[in-house]
């Protein structure tokens, strides 16, 4: 019986030593040793650093006129939607890198969110695009919206969307308004000048 209870001692004491080393976890979960060292933080979370490396490569392939750089950024199937509406693949993408006829042309993006859906990533950003327009240097600034696709484990872009940022025709600055009642825009829905019937 002695046996019996100092085995059973031996154990529980063996129980209460690992239990007492492991870690906590809690609703925080296990702290990484990155984030336990003091004074160090960061707002970049590592999606947005990963994408925005894809991003420089994707902007440096067009500023220097790089089609290899260009097609391992862009997947065969790209589809891009300029913010004009123009609708090209990535192919047409590569050709008018290609032909350079807007020597000016110089392209950079930056990201703001990534979304992760398993192999889909979201991605949102600003972009600003120097070009000539009617013989003239302007910049254009706008959003954008990319999604790529995990192959091979690399990501390529499938998807673009771009759109312009709206400007006060007056000063050329960024036009801001406030609309406190509705803050979303919903065509037909809205409040129109004529009373109801």
């Amino acid at each position: 019986m002695n046996r019996f209870l100092v085995s059973l001692s031996v154990a529980f004491f063996a129980c209460s030593i690992a239990i007492a080393q492991a870690p906590l976890s809690g609703a925080a979960g296990p702290v990484s040793p990155a984030a336990a060292e003091q004074g160090v933080t960061t707002t970049i979370s590592p999606e947005v650093a990963q994408f925005q490396k894809i991003e420089n490569s994707w902007s440096d392939a067009v500023n220097r006129r790089d089609q290899y750089g260009l097609e391992l950024v862009l997947s065969p199937l790209f589809v891009d939607v300029s913010a004009q509406g123009d609708v090209t693949t990535r192919n047409q993408q590569v050709a008018q890198v290609l032909s350079g006829q807007d020597k000016s042309l110089y392209l950079t993006q930056k990201i703001v969110t990534v979304r992760m859906l398993g192999d889909i990533a979201v991605a949102n950003g600003t972009y600003t695009l120097h070009h000539k327009v009617n013989g003239a240097e302007v910049d254009t600034k706008g959003i954008f919206t990319h999604v790529f696709e995990r192959v091979h484990g690399g990501w390529v872009c499938v998807n673009s969307q771009r759109t312009l940022l709206r400007e006060d025709e007056n000063n050329g600055k960024q036009k801001k308004t406030s609309n406190t009642e509705s803050p979303f825009h919903i065509p037909f829905f809205g409040k129109s000048d004529k009373g109801t019937k």
